[in-house]
């Protein structure tokens, strides 16, 4: 009758989620037990513990006025609480985009973003950083009847000249026109832009997040909603009207966002065909019925060019009313549990892969290179055994040449690590010029200077050519950047190859730095904005106001990119030698080790029984140290998400 299945395979994601940030806290803590832990795997170990425990899962619901798109989000997730607890009533349409989540930290509230902040030069991810801008209304998460009497706020509207609405962005002539509307001095608009509402609901306190964005007017006048929001969301669920298909607004939708947040690409995207109970006819029955809704989802599919099967037919009002009242027959009706189905398996095993191939990309380096340096220690040691074992060390003769040599090695060591010292800082200087390359200061003020360029011409065509021109700033940057980039690398192959020939070291391939994925990553926030910007919606208003916001919304991700190369940049120059500084200090242990060892043998010979007996004994520390990586390795189950990983 619920939506078990999704509450169940969220919660098991949520458990696995808390396994594996388990298993990387033993990790560090077995890197520190270990004597292997430095300051720059520190900080990435902790960096992947904070991004797994603020993990969500977003699901983007998307849809024009009054196709039941948030009746079906209180059908699918809130249903339990036994009241409409979002605004879906008829007339009761979401105005504002609205997130629902857990913050933990923060309790139950509902913070609302007044509409005027639009004409501000600021964001909603900035905006996000100043609760102080918000109206905040807290929130009683345990009485469902509250909070639906709070939630009202999401369909406020206010009326206001309707010069104030063109400047807000929120009046378009064509569509007023349309509507009968013909040179109004009053318009109504929204009250808040956007809200934010945080309540402990099982789902939400397991990490799901849930965005309600209203209407083609929200998302054709805030460019960050496009942009930013929906591409970030695990799936995004666009909902349809079954009474009518595809509108043209829902094309225009469809194209100009769904589609611009997706790249093209119809992975975690989902349409729902909704209210099909309003195509229930009593004289053809479920036959007629049933063909009516296979008919429309024939037609649906081919002008959203998706499978049929992507599609999925069900009434949120059927569902919700089923699910509150616990009628089985009317559930079945609905056909909401295909889509529960869908969600509850292909997007969580769909995040879950994500998530793990992120976490191996971003700790495999450091699982490789700790199971390379223990296995070497141990190999080592197991093979030092084995030649003291056979050794004569009766013979003084013998016991003296082996000191002599080891001593030997020891010298021609520490001689090179001097070499090692000197190439180090050369390292160090030149990634300091790649790092110096992409300096907040050196991109702020060309950020800036694009800033003043934009707000001193305000013409659409004027802050078209500044925004190329800064774009065209940043891809010299990045472009600049290449050289340093491949001197920088060459320079640690050169190094660790030395190593290697010159002392048989564990043949770990280097990280390497490139710039090519924030050279693309800049192209593609270009081009979306430029698919954004000449968009039917926007195209159509061409109001300053939207321009703007997208300008700015394209600003703020450009300057995130160069900021990603930066940190990127920063933490590679920091960790590229260390796995050779580890089996350095690592073979300088070696060598001390085995002096110390024959001192005592060359000084005792009656000993030497149980000085072997000694350094048997020392193999066993390394078993188990090797024995606890590999557990926790497998406890990880990296290797089943990263087919070309070296982890052992």
């Amino acid at each position: 009758m619920s939506n078990l299945d999704f509450k169940n395979q969220m919660h098991e994601y949520s458990l696995w989620r808390a396994k594996l940030v388990q298993s990387i806290e033993m990790y560090q803590q077995w890197r520190t037990r270990y004597d292997m832990t430095d300051a720059n795997s520190t900080t990435t170990l902790l960096n992947i513990l904070n991004n797994l425990q603020a993990d969500r899962i977003t699901l983007a619901f998307v849809a024009e006025f009054s196709r039941g798109k948030t009746e079906l989000i209180n059908a699918l997730f809130f249903a339990e609480t036994g009241v409409r607890l979002l605004p879906s009533a008829p007339g009761r349409t979401t105005m504002s985009p609205t997130e629902l989540f857990y913050d933990e930290a923060g309790g139950s509230y509902i913070r609302l973003l007044n509409i005027e902040t639009r004409l501000e030069n600021t964001t909603l991810a900035e905006f996000k950083k100043m609760p102080d801008r918000w109206v905040h209304h807290d929130l009683n998460g345990n009485s469902p009847r509250q909070m639906q009497e709070a939630f009202k706020e999401l369909v406020a509207v206010k009326k206001v000249p309707r010069e104030v609405a063109d400047e807000l962005g929120l009046w378009n002539e064509r569509e007023a026109r349309e509507q009968g509307l013909i040179n109004p001095t009053v318009v109504e608009i929204p009250c808040w832009r956007h809200a934010l509402i945080s309540f402990p609901h099982p789902l939400l306190k397991e990490g799901l997040s849930i965005l309600d964005t209203p209407g083609l007017n929200a998302l054709g006048t805030e460019p960050e909603l496009t942009l930013n929001m929906l591409p970030s969301a695990q799936a995004i669920i666009f909902v349809l009207a079954a009474d009518t298909g595809v509108t043209k607004s829902d094309l225009e939708m469809w194209l100009n966002h769904i589609c611009l947040a997706r790249g093209g690409k119809k992975q975690g995207l989902a349409v729902v065909m909704n209210k099909i109970d309003a195509m229930w006819d009593d004289i053809g029955g479920a036959a007629a019925y049933d063909e009516s809704i296979h008919s429309q989802i024939k037609t649906s599919a081919a002008i959203l060019k998706i499978n049929e099967n992507a599609i999925f037919p069900v009434s949120a009002k059927q569902a919700l009313l089923a699910k509150v009242k616990s009628d089985t027959v009317l559930f079945e009706r609905s056909r909401l549990a295909s889509l529960e189905k869908y969600l509850a398996t292909n997007i969580l095993k769909q995040k879950r892969n994500i998530l793990m191939a992120t976490v191996v990309r971003d700790m495999g380096f450091l699982l490789n290179e700790s199971s390379h340096l223990t296995n070497k220690s141990l190999t080592h040691a197991v093979e030092q055994l084995e030649e003291f074992k056979k050794i004569d060390f009766q013979n003084q003769d013998m016991t003296g040449k082996l000191m002599a040599e080891t001593r030997d090695k020891q010298n021609i060591y520490m001689a090179n690590i001097e070499n090692f010292q000197a190439s180090r800082r050369v390292f160090i200087t030149q990634a300091k010029m790649l790092i110096d390359s992409f300096d907040s200061e050196k991109v702020d003020t060309i950020i800036e200077k694009a800033r003043r360029e934009i707000a001193s011409n305000m013409t659409t065509y004027g802050m078209k050519q500044n925004i190329r021109k800064l774009f065209d700033e940043l891809r010299d940057l990045l472009q600049n950047a290449i050289e340093i980039t491949a001197e920088t690398s060459r320079l640690v192959k050169a190094i660790h190859k030395k190593f290697k020939d010159e002392y048989g070291f564990e043949e770990i391939e280097p990280k390497l730095f490139s710039i090519k994925p924030y050279q693309v990553e800049l192209e593609m926030i270009f081009e979306e904005g430029e698919i954004f910007r000449s968009s039917t919606k926007t195209a159509m208003t061409e109001q300053s106001i939207v321009i703007h916001n997208l300008y700015s919304t394209l600003i703020s991700n450009a300057r995130d990119v160069i900021r990603q190369a930066h940190e990127d940049s920063t933490a590679w120059g920091n960790t590229a030698l260390t796995p050779l500084m580890q089996q350095i200090k690592d073979h300088k242990k070696q060598i001390e080790n085995r002096l110390q060892m024959l001192r005592k043998i060359n000084e005792s010979t009656d000993n030497v029984a149980e000085n072997i007996a000694h350094l048997q004994a020392q193999v066993e520390p390394l078993k188990r140290q090797r024995d606890e990586l590999t557990m926790m390795i497998r406890g990880m189950r990296l290797d089943a998400y990263s087919p070309d990983s070296k982890i052992d």
